[in-house]
């Protein structure tokens, strides 16, 4: 479902603008429909009150919770149910943060990434990916979007636009605080400039080699690292955002001493913050996780070389939930079930007891 068919069935019972706006605020808001009673009962066209509860159903169907792992560093990882049975992730970030899903599964293949093995199902519609949000403010505050989950959004980007938008304006995010994550698509540095929302950028760089880059990221478009720079950095200036660099730390692999001086090269004097992540250890995958020192090392070394550079975390990595391994081990679970098997879905309590 896209938020373009909402409105217009909200038209068609005879809303207006106005009506319509206060409606999809109030979903994006967590809020019930009659929250404001006296603008529900006297202002609200009669057909549009005779439907609410039927929408608000619809809406409430469209991200259901099906499972939560808190992480020690206060986030938690969701495990998101779809109306039509596949599942998602969404991350509950530390200060109000939230990452949401673009897609059901990537086509971008990334080679050290669960979510890419499985390959792209889907795309989700702009109100799916609103209903995230819905759902994460049910929970607690949420006044920062990323768009780091599940899928790449430029491959998916009239939803994540349209989304972007009715964030950005009824839904009450702070432009700067919504995050469009790419690994670099030139329609990205075309459409973004263009909305009335403009999102920060987050670009997924991984190695200034452009080898490299097309073997961790093999279905990426093949735009090389100092054009990628180039593109972001004129971003920056038009938006005055500074660019997130976005750079999954694996040992043996782009913590080379060559690297950290290709990316001083690129990245010094621009309007910019490196993240560094180290690398969230995936079951099957050969990748390495570097030590906690090296890491620290690495972080330090760019940032007095004129790179502001942040060592960041990847939330559920206590819990082993790194992006694409909730959804992963719940399709195994379901795969190995018997015939009529009605799974109970244990949910984890802030202080980690299970509830039914």
């Amino acid at each position: 479902m896209r938020i373009e068919h909402i409105r217009q069935r909200l038209r068609a019972l005879g809303a207006k603008p106005g009506h319509e706006q206060r409606v999809l605020q109030n979903w994006v808001m967590a809020l019930p429909q009659d929250a404001e009673r006296r603008w529900h009962e006297d202002f609200l066209p009669l057909a549009v009150r005779e439907d609410l509860p039927g929408l608000a159903g619809e809406l409430a169907s469209l991200a259901r919770l099906r499972s939560e792992h808190p992480g020690e560093d206060g986030s938690a990882r969701l495990l998101v149910g779809l109306a039509d049975g596949q599942t998602v992730e969404s991350v509950l970030l530390p200060r109000d943060g939230l990452c949401v899903s673009t897609q059901v599964g990537c086509a971008v293949g990334c080679s050290f990434c669960m979510t890419g093995k499985g390959g792209l199902l889907r795309q989700l519609g702009s109100a799916e990916i609103v209903a995230q949000v819905a759902l994460a403010r049910s929970r607690r505050a949420v006044r920062k979007v990323v768009f780091m989950g599940m899928g790449e959004p430029s491959h998916n980007m009239d939803n994540v636009l349209e989304a972007i938008d009715l964030l950005g304006t009824v839904g009450g995010i702070a432009h700067k605080n919504l995050v469009f994550s790419t690994v670099g698509d030139h329609r990205v540095f075309e459409r973004l400039p263009q909305g009335e929302v403009k999102p920060a950028l987050a670009l997924s760089l991984h190695s200034t080699r452009a080898d490299l880059r097309a073997e961790l990221m093999p279905n990426a478009p093949r735009i090389d690292p100092e054009e990628l720079v180039a593109l972001a950095d004129a971003y920056s200036r038009a938006t005055s955002y500074p660019i997130q660099y976005q750079w999954t730390l694996i040992e043996g692999v782009n913590d080379t001493e060559e690297e950290l001086d290709a990316i001083v090269r690129l990245l010094r004097g621009k309007y910019a913050v490196m993240n560094m992540i180290p690398y969230n250890t995936v079951e099957g995958l050969a990748y390495r996780r570097p030590s906690r020192e090296r890491a620290a090392e690495i972080a330090r070394s760019l940032h007095r070389r004129g790179v502001l550079t942040k060592l960041r975390q990847s939330a559920g990595q206590d819990v082993d939930a790194g992006c694409g391994q909730l959804r992963a081990r719940e399709t195994a679970a379901r795969l190995r079930r018997p015939p009529g098997h009605r799974p109970v879905v244990l949910l984890a309590s802030r202080d980690g007891a299970p509830q039914g």
